[in-house]
C-alpha cells in the first residue's frame, strides 16, 4: 500500500519567499484585497490625498499614491520585510492599536506574488526620492535613487504571475474591477477629511474631494451610493457608556435584495462582525419586508483598549470585550430611530432638521405646544378616555387585555356594504373635511386631513405638501399590533403556563452550561429551564403566549443567541410574531366604508404610533405625492 504522505527530508527553514507566498495566500485574495490592504498604509501616513490607478481590473497593475510623510531611505529595506512595521513595538500597543495597519507583513505578502516597486520621499525636496524592490529567492531589498513628491507610491503588477494556480482563479475584468471599486468605496466612507481618486484604465470613476462639513459628507454618500440612499435615510447619533454611534440608517421602504449597501465602522475600520449584524438585523425585525436587506453607514466610536482588532489576517474581524453592552447598545439607538415615523418626501426635507443635526426620536405631531390641528375639532383618540377593546381582538390576547380607542370598536364592526357602488344620500350630507389652511403648514397635521376612500382600500388626505394615500387596514394593523406590544410591556411579567409534562432535550456541555449561567436571564422571558443531567435539559414552563411552540426548537435558538450575542430575541420575537397575527386579523379590513371622522381618526393615531409607516410585514401604509410631483405628472408649468 502506498502511503499518502512521505517526509523523508529533516526539517529545515523555509525561504523568504515561499514563506512570504504562504503567508499571501490569507492576505492577498484578489486584486482587491490588494487595494485594500495599500490603501490602509497611505491612510497610516497622515495623507491628505490618495489616487488609486488600476489596469485590466488589477490583475495588471494596481497603484496608489500618496502624500503622506513618506519612508526615508534608511527605513527602506525594511519596508517590504516580513514582521517589519513602524505602527506597534510592543504588547502594551497591540492592545489598543488604533492604525489600520499593524502586522507588518502585507507588503511582503504582496510583493511575494507580484512584481512591486515602492516610491518613496519623507522630504520636501521632490529631487530626494527613493525606490525599493525585492529581488531574488531572499527577497533581498534593492535601493535605488528615485525622483518622487512627498508621499510615496506603490505599483503591484503581474499580480500572481508567479502562481499560476492563483491567478487561474481570478474572474472576469470587470467582475474583479467591482470588488476593487468596492474596497475603495469602504475607505473612502471611512475618511471624509482626505481626497480620493479612482481611474481604471485610464478613466476617472470616482473623484471626492475633500471635506469633513455634514453636507459634504452627505455629498460624497450620494456620488458613492446614489441619491437614494441619502433621501431615504435618516441621520443619527447617539452617545452612552463610552460608545458613540453615529451615520446614516435607511428607511425600511429603501431596502435592498442583497446586503450590498451596509458599511459599519469601529473606529475608522471597516469590518464585518457577526454580533453588530445581528444587533441590526434584530432593529429591523418589526419593519422589513421578507427576505429583504436594509441599508447603512454607520460610525462606532469606542476606547480601542476595550475592541481586539488583531483577530483575523485581513482585520476584517474584532472582538470586543463587552459584546453585550455593544449589542444592546446598537439595538437600542437603531430600534429606537427606526421607531420615529415622519414624511419623507423631499418637500418636507425642505422643512426637516438642517442637514447633519442629531436624529430626534420622537413620533410625528409630538410637539412641546399643542399645535393648531389639533384645536379643530378632530377626533383625537389619544385624548379620549380609553376602555377595554372589542371582544374579538381581546380574545386574540389571551388573557392580555387590550385598550383601544372608542372608534376602533366602530372599525371592527361588521358593516355592510352600500347596496349601490355610487355615493349615497347619507354620504353627500356628511360633513365635509375641514379646509386645509393655506401657506402655513404648521396648521395642519403632518398627514393631513382626510378627503375621502378609493374603492374601499386607501384613504386619500390632503397635508401641506400635497396628497396622501394610505393603506387603512395597512396602517390599522401596525396601531393595534404596537398597542399590543406596549401592553404586553407595560404588564408586570409574562403570563406562564407550566406544561403537563416537563420535555426532555438533549443537549451539549456549552448548551448546559449556558443555561445554568443564564439561569435568571431565561426565567425573566417566562421559561422555566432545569438541567437534568451534564447533557439533559428540563424544559417546565414556557409564556403562556407561546403553548402550543415546540419547547425543544425555541429553546435551542434561545441558547444559541445567548451562546453568541449574550442575548436573546427568540421569546420576544415569537410572541411578536403571534401578536402580529392577532392584529392582522384583528385589523379593520379592505371594502369596509369609512366615515371622514374615522379616517381622520385613523391618521391621527398612525401620527403618534411607533414603526407606523410599515405594516407588520414590513409593507409601506402609506406614501406622499407632492404638489410638484403632481405637477410633473400633469406637465403643468411646462
Amino acid at each position: 500500500m502506498t502511503e499518502l504522505n512521505s517526509f523523508s527530508g529533516r526539517i529545515h527553514v523555509l525561504d523568504p519567499r515561499l514563506a512570504n507566498q504562504i503567508a499571501a495566500g490569507e492576505v492577498v485574495e484578489r486584486p482587491s484585497s490588494v487595494t485594500k490592504e495599500l490603501i490602509e498604509n497611505a491612510i497610516d501616513a497622515g495623507s491628505q490625498r490618495i489616487e488609486v490607478e488600476i489596469e485590466q481590473g488589477g490583475a495588471r497593475l494596481i497603484k496608489v499614491r500618496d502624500d503622506g510623510i513618506g519612508i526615508g531611505e534608511a527605513d527602506l529595506p525594511l519596508a517590504l520585510a516580513r514582521h517589519a512595521t513602524s505602527k506597534i513595538s510592543s504588547l502594551e500597543d497591540l492592545e489598543g492599536v488604533s492604525s489600520l495597519g499593524f502586522r507588518g507583513e502585507a507588503l511582503a505578502s504582496i510583493s511575494s506574488v507580484s512584481r512591486l516597486e515602492l516610491v518613496s520621499n519623507a522630504e520636501e525636496d521632490p529631487r530626494l526620492g527613493w525606490r525599493v524592490v525585492a529581488e531574488g529567492r531572499g527577497m533581498e531589498a534593492r535601493v535605488t535613487p528615485a525622483p518622487h513628491p512627498r508621499g510615496t507610491s506603490v505599483s503591484v503588477r503581474d499580480l500572481f504571475f508567479n502562481t499560476p494556480a492563483r491567478r487561474k482563479f481570478l474572474r472576469t475584468e470587470k467582475t474583479e474591477f467591482a470588488h476593487v471599486e468596492e474596497a475603495f468605496r469602504r475607505q473612502a466612507l471611512s475618511r471624509y477629511d482626505i481626497a480620493w481618486v479612482l481611474k481604471h484604465n485610464q478613466k476617472v470613476v470616482h473623484q471626492l474631494p475633500q471635506g469633513d462639513s455634514p453636507a459634504s459628507r452627505e455629498r460624497r454618500i450620494a456620488s458613492l451610493l446614489g441619491k437614494n440612499f441619502i433621501e431615504h435615510a435618516r441621520y443619527i447619533e447617539r452617545e452612552a457608556g463610552g460608545l458613540r454611534l453615529s451615520g446614516w440608517v435607511g428607511l425600511p421602504t429603501h431596502s435592498r435584495s442583497q446586503a450590498d449597501q451596509q458599511y459599519f465602522f469601529v473606529n475608522g475600520r471597516v469590518v464585518r462582525d457577526r454580533l453588530v449584524a445581528h444587533a441590526v438585523r434584530q432593529a429591523y425585525r418589526d419593519v422589513l419586508y421578507n427576505g429583504r436587506h436594509p441599508v447603512f453607514v454607520l460610525y462606532l466610536e469606542l476606547d480601542p483598549d476595550v475592541v481586539d482588532v488583531n483577530v483575523h489576517p485581513t482585520k476584517h474581524e474584532v472582538r470586543f470585550r463587552d459584546g453585550r453592552m455593544v449589542h444592546d447598545f446598537l439595538y437600542s439607538s437603531l430600534h429606537h430611530c427606526l421607531a420615529a415615523s415622519k414624511p419623507t418626501d423631499e418637500e418636507q426635507n425642505e422643512v426637516a432638521a438642517p442637514t447633519g443635526q442629531v436624529e430626534t426620536v420622537s413620533s410625528v405631531g409630538d410637539a412641546p405646544e399643542t399645535p393648531r390641528w389639533q384645536q379643530q375639532g378632530m377626533p383625537l383618540s389619544e385624548a379620549s378616555e380609553r376602555h377595554p377593546g372589542a371582544e374579538r381582538v381581546r380574545r386574540f390576547m389571551q388573557g392580555y387585555q387590550a385598550l383601544h380607542p372608542d372608534h376602533e370598536e366602530t372599525l371592527l364592526t361588521p358593516q355592510p356594504s352600500p347596496p349601490h357602488p355610487h355615493t349615497t344620500a347619507s354620504e353627500v350630507r356628511e360633513a365635509p373635511p375641514p379646509v386645509m389652511p393655506e401657506h402655513d403648514a404648521t396648521t395642519a397635521p403632518p398627514l393631513g386631513f382626510a378627503l375621502g376612500q378609493l374603492h374601499g382600500v386607501y384613504i386619500l388626505a390632503q397635508n401641506a405638501q400635497g396628497l396622501v394615500l394610505v393603506d387603512m387596514h395597512a396602517a390599522h394593523e401596525r396601531i393595534v399590533y404596537e398597542r399590543m406590544k406596549n401592553q404586553l410591556a407595560a404588564a408586570k411579567g409574562i403570563d406562564t403556563q407550566p406544561l403537563l409534562v416537563p420535555v426532555s432535550l438533549a443537549a451539549s456541555r456549552s448548551e448546559v452550561a449556558i443555561a445554568e449561567s443564564e439561569r435568571d436571564a431565561i426565567a425573566q422571558l417566562g421559561v422555566e429551564l432545569d438541567v437534568a443531567g451534564p447533557e439533559t435539559l428540563l424544559v417546565r414552563q414556557l409564556p403562556a403566549l407561546l403553548a402550543q411552540a415546540d419547547p425543544e426548537e425555541l429553546v435551542r435558538e434561545m441558547l444559541e443567541e445567548l451562546s453568541r450575542y449574550g442575548r436573546t430575541h427568540q421569546v420576544e420575537a415569537r410572541i411578536h410574531e403571534l401578536l402580529s397575527t392577532m392584529a392582522c386579523h384583528g385589523s379593520v379590513r379592505a371594502n369596509r366604508r369609512l366615515t371622514l371622522d374615522e379616517m381622520n381618526a385613523l391618521l391621527r393615531d398612525m401620527e403618534r404610533t411607533e414603526r407606523s409607516d410599515q405594516c407588520n410585514h414590513g409593507r409601506p401604509t402609506w406614501t406622499q405625492m407632492s404638489m410638484k410631483a403632481l405637477d410633473r405628472l400633469f406637465l403643468r408649468g411646462q
